[in-house]
């Protein structure tokens, strides 16, 4: 009766150390369906001891669908990595790779804990390497609900989602560094919020609450699970006659998720299905591409490649941005990156052009020869070696005169998509309005 005595005795102190990150792991979980393990795992020693190591692991469902969960308890040393939490991380992720079942991270940690010096960064290295390592074979799911500074923040970028709560802040270095090295203060929102980081290239959604969360990460566990669910294939398309901007293609995508909207807003990408079938889909509305779009875009392509959607890409390019940073930037090194992974996609690769596909705006995102599967363009699309003005410029010299009938005229003999259709590589010329259901005989065909 003594140990049991005892046993509770220390289970008592361990909830009243977690209660907080508890009744955050109960809003995500599903009702009374959260194990924890190594409930008892923490280490003691100079630095005395440290109840979890600062971080509630287990398992759960979550709409129904299991998952591993680990939770950083930020009322414990505010959540500081220590040596022992990334080795109780560790564990649990060792498990996810073994059960093949996703992991949610519940991330709070104000950084290392000082004091531990190398050892503690020996299990950074260890915790971020088993995080990547399971990249590609199970779900990652990040939610950014604090202050999550230092390496830490890494783990977001791992995830395959990143969700942020309004008082979520993920940096690199903490904000009182930052506002020493700027010279003003800073607050840590416009460090590390959801807006701020508009440049992160991190697949992030903008969440009110955990149960949005669960919502989402229900949805999402479908999508990536289930290829084709009960649906109405040929269902009526939106009725677009004259054009399919940004906001009308998105209509066709049914319960659609934006990943990255804070990030280069004129590449939308979206988790969804089309008829039925789940896809992930890139919008390009009106780009000039910039190093950011590249990045975006290639990240997008790595997370249709590791979870087998069909990569469904809307293009309404004009090439590349012809200003002086951008020919200074790494947007050379990135199209070859994005290249390497469109390359990678063994699953369906589809490309509609909605507006214009002008230079590597055709080559990267529509040519036959980047590995599409189907390639379609809209009857009042343009697919051209060079935009209208230059184009124009080129072929009919330089005057003033009668300019608007020059352009009419190179854009009909020389940006008809019907001139690329002639030579083979569009599979057909479409009217706007039959957009959907062309896509859903693609798809159809592509998965049988």
């Amino acid at each position: 009766m003594e140990q049991i005595q005892r046993l509770r005795e220390r289970k008592e102190a361990l909830l009243k150390a977690g209660e907080a990150v508890r009744k955050q792991i109960a809003q995500i979980a599903d009702e009374d369906s959260f194990v924890e393990l190594s409930a008892f795992s923490f280490s003691e020693g100079e630095f005395g001891p440290s109840a979890g190591e600062g971080v509630v692991t287990g398992f759960c469902t979550v709409g129904g669908y299991p998952f591993y969960l680990v939770a950083q308890n930020f009322a414990q040393d505010f959540g500081g990595l220590t040596k022992g939490q990334c080795e109780k991380i560790a564990k649990t992720l060792d498990a996810a790779e073994k059960n093949e079942t996703p992991v949610i991270w519940l991330l709070n940690c104000q950084g290392a804990k000082i004091g531990e010096g190398v050892n503690v960064l020996e299990g950074i290295s260890r915790l971020l390497l088993k995080a990547t390592q399971l990249k590609g074979t199970v779900p990652q799911y990040a939610v950014v609900g604090g202050n999550v500074y230092g390496a830490a923040a890494a783990l977001a970028a791992i995830a395959d989602v990143v969700f942020f709560l309004k008082e979520g802040a993920l940096a690199v270095s903490s904000p009182l560094v930052l506002s020493a090295k700027e010279g003003k203060e800073l607050k840590k929102e416009e460090v590390g919020g959801y807006d701020a980081l508009k440049n992160a290239v991190l697949p992030a959604v903008k969440v009110k609450d955990l149960e949005e969360v669960a919502a989402h990460i229900k949805f999402l566990t479908e999508l990536f699970g289930e290829e084709v669910i009960d649906a109405e294939l040929n269902a009526p398309a939106p009725a677009f006659e004259e054009k399919a901007g940004a906001e009308e293609v998105l209509s066709l995508i049914e319960d659609g998720l934006e990943l990255g909207a804070n990030c280069a807003p004129e590449i939308r990408t979206v988790l969804g299905r089309v008829g039925g079938i789940a896809v992930a889909a890139a919008v390009l509305d009106k780009v000039k591409l910039t190093e950011v779009h590249l990045k975006k875009l290639r990240a997008f392509a790595e997370l249709a490649c590791c979870y087998g959607l069909p990569l469904v890409l809307f293009v309404d390019c004009l090439g590349v941005e012809e200003t002086l940073s951008v020919n200074n930037s790494a947007i050379l090194k990135e199209i070859a990156e994005y290249l390497n992974i469109l390359d990678a996609i063994d699953t369906a690769k589809i490309s509609v052009v909605t507006g214009r596909a002008v230079g590597l705006g055709y080559s990267l995102f529509a040519a036959k020869s980047a590995g599409f599967d189907f390639t379609f363009a809209l009857a009042n699309a343009e697919i051209a070696l060079f935009e209208d003005e230059k184009g124009a410029e080129i072929f009919y010299g330089g005057s003033a005169e009668g300019r608007a009938e020059l352009l009419e005229k190179y854009a009909r003999e020389h940006a008809d998509p019907v001139n690329a259709a002639k030579g083979g590589y569009l599979d057909n010329v479409i009217e706007p309005r039959f957009v959907k259901q062309y896509l859903i005989a693609a798809l159809q065909m592509l998965l049988r």
